[in-house]
């Protein structure tokens, strides 16, 4: 092959730099491109009005009050940015995580003024009960005939259909489930196709690891479990077995995008799953992720806006769709 040939200075007459001496055909040439409309941004709200408390773990991030989450919304908008996940903080915690489906808490709140603030931003809302448990599991607890406490995975979907219910009824865009319950996807759709949301898709958490980077997350949610963890629900992250089971039953049950949660950690997973699915992917550059960049690049590592753009670059290269990420405000920036 021509490849292999050589020219009479004893070099290979393929010389692959021939296409990255200029800039312009560097461009052209790039395979991997990330725009503004992948990215989906978090946001953290509670109870309050014009209000704004800074998250110590999260530098940078915020968590607001309904009032300002409509005004980010807008401001983001303006950058270019088109969705936001929504998280909520509620004022009291009960056994069962009642907060979640509350009409006047944070997230039905939220999404209520976003819309009709910016009504063609996609509000996602998050629905698991981490948040709004006093235990900070992602269900109801119960005693296990070992005496261990565990959830009630069962007893757990029908809170979770409350709270579908209700962010949809407060006009998110999109319902995305992270519990991790088995089943939960189903009972979901089912609900929202009795209420008459057949039009609301669901994004699943299919794939996600019980992975140490939560931690800024859970310090910013306020969702750290009171005792145990949640490894009896939260996938293993060595058990790469159970990644494509997990995908088609969450896709049979009527997932309309899937997700994989952490990503940078997990790219080989992306690309699994990416195969493994026709379905849009997703996946979330989380908290503890973010939070390393941001401590390397204030620590003289690296430059922060290189490393954000090739660390979520890789994410994409790997086969997201669309990525959530803490950066996505100053990679809308970035991208101009």
């Amino acid at each position: 092959m021509s490849d292999a040939s050589f020219s009479s200075g004893g070099f290979p007459a393929r010389r692959m730099r021939r296409l990255r001496q200029n800039a312009t055909l560097r461009e052209m040439l790039a395979t991997v491109r990330l725009d503004r409309r992948d990215l989906i941004a978090p946001m953290f709200v509670r109870a309050g009005t014009g209000a704004r408390w800074p998250i110590a773990a999260l530098p940078r991030q915020e968590q607001i009050s309904p009032d300002v989450a409509a005004e980010t919304a807008k401001r983001w908008r303006d950058l270019g940015l088109r969705a936001v996940l929504l998280f909520g903080i509620p004022e009291k915690k009960d056994a069962v995580g009642s907060g979640a489906w509350d009409a006047a808490g944070p997230v039905c709140q939220a999404a209520l003024r976003i819309k009709r603030a910016v009504p063609d931003m996609l509000v996602i809302a998050d629905v698991c009960l981490c948040e709004y448990t006093d235990h900070g599991h992602c269900g109801p607890i119960y005693t296990r005939s070992d005496g261990v406490q565990d959830v009630d995975n069962d007893a757990a979907l029908a809170l979770l259909c409350q709270a579908a219910l209700a962010y949809a009824q407060a006009g998110a865009d999109v319902i995305a489930p992270s519990d991790m319950m088995d089943g939960r996807i189903g009972a979901i759709r089912a609900a929202l196709d009795a209420a008459q949301f057949t039009h609301v898709p669901i994004l699943s958490y299919a794939v996600k690891f019980a992975s140490c980077l939560y931690g800024p997350f859970r310090e910013a949610a306020g969702s750290c479990p009171q005792f145990g963890d949640r490894r009896t629900y939260q996938m293993d992250p060595r058990a790469l077995g159970q990644v494509r089971p997990e995908v088609a039953l969450d896709i049979a049950e009527g997932a309309d995008l899937v997700m994989v949660k952490p990503a940078g950690a997990y790219l080989d997973v992306i690309a699994t799953v990416r195969a493994a699915c026709q379905l849009p992917v997703v996946a979330y550059h989380v908290s503890g992720e973010y939070a390393m960049i941001v401590a390397a690049a204030a620590a003289g590592c690296f430059e922060e806006k290189p490393a954000v753009m090739e660390l979520i670059g890789g994410i994409k290269r790997a086969g997201a769709d669309l990525i959530i990420t803490y950066f996505a405000e100053r990679l809308a920036g970035w991208l101009g």
